[in-house]
């Protein structure tokens, strides 16, 4: 096995079109709840390969897109899309936006305090945050077969669980916390057909777990499939991912 993993979650443009476009497809009530409206200035944070920046900028909106990585960014700047590098928990802009917007990014960022707090830094008075990410028990039966494969092994559990998955209850106090009044704010089951199966949805979503195994990845790879077959594969072999999303609409007070 390899001494060490990176802990860092990369992104490469094209593999998350293959095999997560059903992230982007399936943001219609998040989009809902934002209501964005033309000229309206909006920062898309975690904006990915930017469909949903480019989807925002066609109703009229000014929208400025930030992500933490190179590969989604140059793709996005590619298009023509006004997309910058940079840390959620760092940003950098001060009273500018009317809205801001993320998706499927937020869990990510495990410092959420420290987003939050840039996030009301960013808005303008009165502005909304409007996000939706992995909220608790989100991918939870995916969660505890790794962290079985984990113990299994003798290796690092925790990139089994890199993520911030946290109830209403607590998002909620975070955000009061900060100087935000959460207008709304919902847990959503979604469970998700994975059209590309799941050790594609593993290889992508959870690469520096299985990057620590170095040449018996794929070996693992294997049993923690299989370890998964009973309770998210059907008997014709289609795979879903246990999916549970958090939904907040706030206003910066």
């Amino acid at each position: 096995m390899m001494a060490e993993a990176s802990r860092r979650q990369s992104w490469s443009a094209s593999s998350y079109d293959a095999h997560a476009r059903f992230v982007s497809d399936l943001a219609d009530g998040v989009l809902d709840w934002l209501a964005a409206q033309a000229r309206e200035r909006i920062l898309d944070l975690g904006c990915g390969d930017g469909v949903l920046t480019a989807e925002l900028a066609a109703l009229g909106a000014k929208v400025v897109g930030v992500d933490s990585s190179e590969d989604f960014v140059e793709a996005c700047q590619a298009r023509g899309l006004d997309v910058r590098l940079m840390d959620g928990e760092a940003l950098t802009f001060e009273n500018e936006f009317d809205a801001v917007f993320s998706n499927a990014a937020l869990h990510w960022m495990t410092r959420p305090e420290r987003v939050i707090s840039r996030v009301r830094q960013a808005l303008r008075p009165e502005g909304r945050f409007v996000a939706e990410f992995g909220g608790h028990g989100n991918v939870a039966a995916i969660m505890t077969a790794l962290e079985a494969t984990a113990v299994r092994h003798g290796v690092d559990s925790s990139l089994a669980h890199p993520s911030f998955f946290p109830t209403v209850e607590i998002y909620q106090a975070m955000l009061e916390e900060q100087g935000f009044e959460v207008k709304r704010i919902a847990l959503i089951p979604r469970p998700t057909l994975l059209k590309t199966g799941m050790a594609a949805w593993l290889k992508l979503f959870r690469k520096p777990f299985f990057d620590q195994f170095g040449a018996s990845a794929d070996q693992v790879l294997r049993e923690t499939e299989d370890l998964l077959r009973f309770a998210l594969c059907d008997a014709h072999g289609n795979w879903t991912a246990d999916y549970v999303r958090l939904r907040v609409e706030a206003k910066k007070s």
